[in-house]
């Protein structure tokens, strides 16, 4: 008789396969990783009984084995052979892997590609690989990050009326990607990633009241007193900012707040060739101290500009000068 399956009965544990990447190396029925000490014939075996294993930290060494044929495996252990579908993500492929196995212990001794794949079956394996890649492999553009910022800005102010604000930080998106789950069909590897509408992915976290609370506590524009729309950026959550050219905001006294008055947008004060002037959040006191050296040196570089002594009484403009009364 075979003594591979005899020895199989003692040590089951040892039951070892052969690895795909060196004739010599093997992968144990108990998950450990064994390698023949000198190069034998056995060491081509598929399947293999170590007799005598010399233990190392990394790999144990083979000291003696017997080969196994699969065919006794299957009988003699057949209640132990566990056959089950596995929809996983591999990191070597960056793809999700549907296959129908058989197992002994640790060891896959047969593997067939499953051809179809249940709706939503695939979802799991897609977020553990997108939290292996990380969330940057979604298809993010400035609508999508900015929303984020702004439903962030939100959430920080702490307001008790708004419900059960969710959190748009990267570690709670990452940390439950529940969120993407409908947007998932037809999606198995990271080249389909580009088909998330992740944009409609993020709002669709937010109730409807939560929605038009978003739209009023942290707009995405402010407008200038000459009617020019200038973008809020929320990147920078705890000092959300607004660009604009210097002569646009003459005339204004006091800084826009968002959040219900709680938060001053800090302002960008650019120059005519949009360098920046001033950062301030407190365009009264900027005015009432800074403006003054900040216009002296501007007459200097920008004569033909606008730069009015009085900047509070002054007419805000797009361009150079005012157009002059009619």
């Amino acid at each position: 008789a075979d003594p591979g399956w005899l020895l199989a009965l003692a040590y089951p544990d040892r039951v070892g396969k052969r690895r795909p990447d060196g004739e010599r190396r093997y992968q144990l029925a108990n998950g450990r990783g064994a390698v023949f000490a000198n190069p034998e014939s056995i060491a081509r075996e598929e399947l293999i009984v170590a007799v005598e294993l010399d233990d190392r930290e990394r790999e144990a060494q083979i000291q003696l084995a017997a080969p196994l044929a699969l065919a006794d495996l299957a009988e003699h252990f057949g209640a132990e052979l566990v056959t089950r579908d596995e929809v996983a993500w591999n990191p070597r492929t960056e793809a999700v892997i549907a296959r129908r196995t058989v197992r002994f212990g640790e060891l896959v001794l047969d593997e067939k590609p499953l051809a179809e794949l249940a709706p939503g079956a695939a979802s799991a394996a897609l977020q553990a690989g997108l939290r292996a890649l990380g969330l940057e492999a979604l298809p993010w553009d400035d609508d999508s990050r900015m929303l984020a910022a702004r439903c962030e800005f939100v959430r920080k102010l702490g307001r008790g009326d708004l419900g059960d604000w969710p959190d748009f930080s990267p570690a709670a998106l990452a940390a439950d990607l529940g969120w993407l789950e409908p947007y998932l069909d037809g999606v198995t590897r990271r080249a389909h990633f580009a088909r998330i509408p992740l944009l409609a992915a993020l709002r669709a976290r937010l109730t409807p009241a939560q929605s038009r609370a978003l739209e009023e506590l942290a707009p995405t524009h402010i407008t200038l007193p000459t009617g020019t729309r200038a973008a809020i950026d929320y990147v920078d959550d705890n000092a959300p900012c607004a660009s604009m050219r210097m002569q646009e905001v003459f005339g204004l006294a006091a800084t826009p707040r968002i959040g219900a008055g709680a938060v001053p947008v800090t302002f960008k004060l650019l120059s005519p060739a949009h360098r920046p002037l001033q950062v301030t959040r407190d365009l009264a006191s900027f005015w009432r101290n800074a403006y003054v050296e900040v216009r002296k040196d501007m007459r200097g570089r920008y004569p033909r500009h606008y730069w009015p002594e009085n900047p509070l009484e002054a007419e805000p403009t797009r361009r150079a000068k005012p157009r002059p009364p009619r």
